[in-house]
């Protein structure tokens, strides 16, 4: 039985989708900065049909990249985990953003929580570990909800808080910070979740790291990811 493509009903074809949803998630733009930049492309839409789009699409992107992701990574036999949270305000509300972030430096989960303590990070940990598998080391700062919460499952003897080994973490924070000045901030706590979850897929696909690598291995590394974006959920 064939699958039934999430374009069907959709007047729009699909690579135009697949373009607006990439440019609102991936850079720091607004919802009608997309607009006025398909309008430039010869393609007539609405601010509301870019949000539509994405809140329709972009889980969906999201999960097919982490899915092959995950797929691949868990065989790999050193993974190092490095955890951090940060502060986001939601309606002037402090909330905290938690997350995992690999030793390429590749996000792999994002959460929500209202507080920094034992029990929010010892659910943050459980869904990350359900995921993607169990973790060889996992570099945390000094905060005491990490190790109460790694004791849990008696994993307390991989953590390692030294000092600035954890800027890993602390960098992947900036791209989200940068696209969160652009939205002006989030007004529910269930959009920010959504956000930073399909953000951090997207990031991750297109993070080539091309201070690490050639001009000429950056284009093609960048051509690559462009194409396999374009193919998803194409079958």
């Amino acid at each position: 039985m064939t699958k039934r493509s999430p374009f069907k009903y959709f007047k729009t074809s699909p690579e135009i989708i697949r373009l607006a949803v990439m440019m609102y998630i991936r850079f720091p733009l607004s919802l009608r900065n997309v607009e006025d930049l398909l309008h430039e492309r010869g393609i007539d839409i609405c601010h509301e049909t870019v949000r539509f789009w994405w809140h329709r699409f972009g889980p969906m992107f999201a999960a097919e990249i982490r899915r092959k992701r995950v797929d691949r990574m868990r065989a790999c036999r050193y993974w190092r985990w490095h955890l951090d949270e940060v502060f986001v305000k939601i309606n002037g509300e402090k909330h905290y953003l938690w997350r995992a972030v690999d030793h390429e430096g590749e996000v792999l989960e994002s959460f929500v929580t209202k507080t920094r303590d034992k029990k929010a990070a010892l659910k943050f940990l459980k869904k990350a570990l359900k995921r993607h598998g169990p973790s060889g080391e996992f570099v945390t700062d000094c905060l005491r909800s990490y190790g109460a919460a790694l004791r849990e499952p008696g994993i307390s003897d991989r953590q390692d808080t030294g000092r600035w080994a954890n800027n890993r973490a602390e960098n992947s924070h900036l791209p989200f910070r940068r696209r969160e000045r652009a939205m002006l901030r989030f007004r529910r706590m269930r959009t920010l979740q959504k956000f930073a979850s399909v953000h951090a897929s997207v990031a991750n696909h297109f993070n080539q790291e091309r201070s690490l690598s050639t001009r000429q291995i950056f284009k093609q590394n960048r051509a690559a990811a462009l194409s396999q974006w374009r193919g998803l959920l194409a079958e």
